[in-house]
This record gives structure tokens, C-alpha cells and sequence, in this order.
């Protein structure tokens, strides 16, 4: 009889309907839970792919293509600790023509907890690493300005420990040594060119001998004033130039022709002068040197260091850059880091306040340099002429501005992974 009234009875009620669906209910939520599992099985194998296939790539074209296997099984073992995901196994491929690829694909598998009650007793996880080198060659002129500013907030500490970081980046995307070579610039109103006792043929003494050296009148200074008075005026011997160079004549100043009879580099005694430069070299100990050599001393001249950061580049006089292999293409770039206002150039401004004049020779060899297909940065430290150094930079993702020193270490990091040539590709 009970049983005929439940039959018989109208009355809504949802203990039926629950317990109807409780098994699809509970069905999707062990799926979720086993789908989640799944997926951070597969982003922990993703990191782990990507780790070995950056790791393995530098040996690569070493390796046999067994121990390319082998030692990517070995880094892979190393940094993936899932024991949840069975029957892992990974393949390696490796390729080569115009530039190198290598690929690395894991696969795996991870038992569910609840999708067993659909008829699903384990997930598939499978992810892919992809390292890719071209045949592209990278060549990098660090301008780095090292006038008296640069003393103050820190800046010329951060600066060399952020050097020093990028050059550890900029060798480690080396495979060979022929691949990147970097240059050091330093330079305040002039650059230092000097290296060793030599003095080279293309610099000109013609202004450096009427202001160094004596007269037989010992009150005049000058060889305007000596000869005026009736004086004899025997310049100093070059060896006793202090290597410091200045603004070649215009337009020849703001361009890298290679120095003939009448476009030489005219030396300057500058007493402020920034430690010497570094032409391009792969001898990572003495970049390292002389990064730590720098000093900040003198006024503020953009102009010259951006030049002879293009001189630094070129494979013609004065510094003539080891010649480029036909078989590669080249990446040249200019790192051109200043904390301050142009202040001061062979025929303009005090060393003190801005000139305006100087920045128009600045614009002009930013604007010959990217003609060149050069790749300029710009970082601003704290103050300057933001309007001219964000114009000078390749484009906006190539200028930094910056409001501390210590973002100098992050931002030279930021362009030494926009450097490498070893990138990743998922």
C-alpha cells in the first residue's frame, strides 16, 4: 500500500533527481580534478623541457646525435621530479642548414582518480621545447658614459656590475668564439683611443702641438702667444699625449669615414679624460678589466662616444674590426647608456649646463648611425634629454629611461636576453 501512494503521489521532491545524477556530478568533478593534475603534470614537464633544451643546445653540434639523446635524457632526469606521470619518455632532434634547431618532445602519462568511472583510466601529457640558433653573428659597442655625474647615486657601481652581466650574457650565447665580439666605450667630452705606447698615424697633432710644449720665453704658454713675442715654440714629444681624441671636423664628426690626410682625429691633452676604450674583442677577461677600470671624470659630449662606438663596429681605419665571413649575416648593435644633459664639445658649451648645440651633432650621428643598420639602445639614468635619447634608439622597445641606478643591472640584463641569438620558441 505505501508503495502505491508513493506511486499515486504528486508532490515534488529531488531526492530522486539527486539521486539520478549524483554519479554524472560526481563524475565531472573527478574529472576536473584529474584534467588539473594533468595540466600541472604537463607545465612542470614544459619547464623541464624547456631547461634541458637550453642546456643541451650549447654542446650540440659536438655531439653524436646518440649523445645529444643521452645527455638530454640526463638533464631531463635531473629537473623533472613528477613521480605522478608514468611511462615518461622523451626524443630529441636536431637539424642543421641555415642555422641549428634543436627539439626536444616528452610524452607521459598520468593515472585518473575519477574518470575511471567514464572508462578513462590515465590522461596523455605531452609538451615540445624548440632552441633555435641561426647563422647570425653579433657584434656590440658598449658607449658607456663615465663623466663626473656618473660618480654620484651609485651610478657608476651599478653600471659596472650590470657590464659585467651582460658581458657574462653576451659569452654564454657563444658557441664558438667567432660569434660575438663586444667593444668598450667609455667617454666623457673626448675618448681615450690610446692602447700601449703606440700613437697612431690618424691622429692629428696640428692643434695639440700649438697648446703642448715650451717656449724659449718661459711666461707664455701657448704657441700664439710665444711666436707673438718674439718667442721660439718647441712642442712635446707625442709619446706624452695622454690619448685623448676630440671631435673630428664637421660634418666629418658626426660619421665613421675612415681617416685620410684631411679627416684625421685631432688629439686633445683633455685632462678629463674617461679611461681608454676597448676595440672589438672576444677576450672576455679584458673586457671584464676594463670595465673595471672606468672612473667618472669630465663633462658630457653623446656625440663622440655613439661615433666611436660605430668606429668600434667598423671593419675599416682607424680600428679596423676583424673582417666579417660571408657565410654568416651580422647583427651589429650600439649600447649607449648616459646619465645627463650634453654639456660640452670641441666648439661648444661650458661643461656645466646643457647645449643645445651639442645635441644637434648628436641627432646627426644617431640618424647616420641607423642609416648604417645598426641597432641602437639608449638607457637615460635619471636625468637628461629624454625627447633625444628615445629619438636615437632604434625605437621605443630600444630606449629605457630610468629613475634609480640599480635599474641599470635589470635593464642591461633586459637587453642581453634581446641580444642573445640562442632564444626559445614553445
Amino acid at each position: 500500500m505505501a508503495f502505491q501512494r508513493f506511486i499515486r503521489d504528486r508532490r515534488a521532491s529531488v531526492v530522486p533527481l539527486f539521486a539520478l545524477s549524483i554519479i554524472p556530478l560526481t563524475g565531472l568533478v573527478g574529472a576536473a580534478v584529474d584534467y588539473s593534475r594533468a595540466a600541472a603534470a604537463r607545465s612542470s614537464m614544459q619547464a623541464a623541457l624547456d631547461s634541458t633544451v637550453l642546456a643541451v643546445s650549447k654542446d650540440a653540434s659536438t655531439l653524436a646525435s646518440g649523445a645529444i639523446q643521452t645527455q638530454a635524457q640526463t638533464i631531463f632526469n635531473a629537473v623533472f621530479n613528477r613521480a605522478d606521470v608514468q611511462s615518461v619518455a622523451i626524443t630529441t632532434a636536431y637539424t642543421t642548414g641555415n642555422g641549428s634547431q634543436l627539439v626536444i618532445t616528452g610524452t607521459g602519462s598520468v593515472k585518473t582518480n575519477f574518470m575511471g568511472l567514464m572508462g578513462f583510466s590515465e590522461l596523455t601529457v605531452a609538451a615540445s621545447s624548440t632552441a633555435v640558433w641561426g647563422n647570425t653573428r653579433l657584434r656590440v659597442a658598449l658607449v658607456l658614459d663615465n663623466t663626473g655625474s656618473m660618480a654620484q647615486s651609485g651610478k657608476i657601481d651599478a653600471l659596472k656590475t650590470a657590464s659585467h652581466n651582460l658581458i657574462a650574457q653576451l659569452k654564454n650565447a657563444a658557441r664558438v668564439p667567432e660569434d660575438v665580439y663586444v667593444a668598450i666605450v667609455p667617454y666623457s667630452k673626448d675618448v681615450d683611443v690610446k692602447t700601449g705606447d703606440t700613437v697612431p698615424d690618424w691622429v692629428d697633432f696640428t692643434i695639440w702641438d700649438t697648446l703642448n710644449g715650451t717656449c724659449s720665453k718661459p711666461s707664455y704658454t701657448k704657441q700664439s702667444t710665444c711666436t707673438a713675442n718674439s718667442g721660439t715654440w718647441t712642442p712635446k714629444a707625442h709619446s706624452t699625449w695622454n690619448g685623448c681624441v676630440m671631435d673630428r671636423d664637421q660634418n666629418w664628426d658626426v660619421m665613421n669615414t675612415a681617416p685620410d690626410s684631411s679627416t684625421k682625429f685631432p688629439a686633445e691633452q683633455y685632462g678629463y679624460c674617461a679611461s681608454s676604450m676597448l676595440p672589438l674583442t672576444n677576450d672576455w677577461t679584458k673586457l671584464d678589466a676594463k670595465i673595471d677600470a672606468m672612473t667618472p671624470t669630465g663633462s658630457t659630449n653623446n656625440t663622440i662616444g655613439l661615433v666611436w662606438g660605430w668606429q668600434a663596429l667598423s671593419t675599416t681605419a682607424p680600428l679596423s674590426a676583424p673582417a666579417k665571413d660571408p657565410n654568416y649575416q651580422y647583427q651589429d648593435v650600439i649600447v649607449l647608456l648616459t646619465d645627463g644633459l650634453n654639456t660640452q664639445n670641441r666648439w661648444s658649451g661650458d661643461g656645466s649646463n646643457h647645449s643645445t648645440a651639442v645635441d644637434t651633432r648628436t641627432e646627426k650621428a644617431c640618424t647616420n648611425v641607423k642609416a648604417a643598420k645598426i641597432t641602437i639602445y639608449t638607457v637615460l639614468v635619471m636625468e637628461g634629454n629624454a625627447s633625444l635619447l628615445q629619438t636615437c634608439a632604434t625605437d621605443t622597445n630600444h630606449y629605457f629611461y630610468l629613475t634609480a641606478s640599480n635599474q641599470i643591472v635589470t635593464t642591461f640584463d633586459t637587453i642581453g636576453t634581446q641580444l642573445s641569438k640562442l632564444r626559445l620558441a614553445k
